[in-house]
């Protein structure tokens, strides 16, 4: 049975996972989530990512490979565990969904620690953004927008240009973690990759 983590945006906490967790158990995964403290923004997302790396660390056997999902800043924060902490070591699938990977204009409206790094062009964006191909390709790889994105401005900002990218026309940000359609994308990546 294949283990997937999911890990949460800004004021969030795993339980925005509850409609997606429910649909990939019926499909015979193992969910989990944490909750990342703290989820305001005001921390660095590097300490958080730490954080993803110490429960992976401690809740799977060394040899035991995770599907990673990764929902708005936990996009970001799931790419500095795989990119920085040798988190695709661990991680042979992962999603990203909703992440302002190339930064969020809205960003700008708050001075704290994490959410400045979420802003076009941070230090923390262009050092992630140097070697996306060379990190990322050595794991299968989906990122999942939506072109109404609210939250990423823009929309496109969650493009990559790594492993398949598919836009769905879901009307809001959060609205992705509970769209049928998302989850069947996920299932058909998960079974063929």
């Amino acid at each position: 049975m294949k283990s997937i983590l999911m890990i949460h945006g800004i004021t969030d906490t795993g339980k925005v996972f509850e409609t997606m967790t429910s649909y990939f158990q019926k499909k015979g995964y193992k969910t989990y989530t944490i909750d990342l403290i703290p989820n305001l923004g005001t921390a660095d997302l590097r300490d958080l990512a730490q954080q993803v790396k110490e429960y992976i660390d401690n809740q799977f056997t060394p040899e035991e490979k995770i599907i990673l999902l990764g929902f708005s800043m936990g996009g970001l924060v799931t790419r500095y565990y795989l990119q920085r902490l040798n988190g695709t070591e661990k991680v042979e699938q992962y999603i990203n969904i909703s992440a302002p990977n190339n930064g969020t204009n809205l960003a700008y409206f708050l001075p704290l620690k994490g959410i400045k790094q979420m802003r076009p062009d941070s230090d923390f964006l262009r050092d992630l953004n140097t070697d996306i191909k060379e990190s990322l390709n050595k794991i299968k790889c989906l990122i999942i927008w939506t072109p109404f994105d609210m939250m990423i401005i823009p929309a496109n900002s969650s493009l990559l240009g790594i492993g398949i990218e598919v836009s769905f026309p879901v009307l809001t940000h959060k609205w992705m973690l509970g769209d049928e359609k998302v989850f069947r994308e996920i299932d058909q990546f998960l079974e063929t990759s």
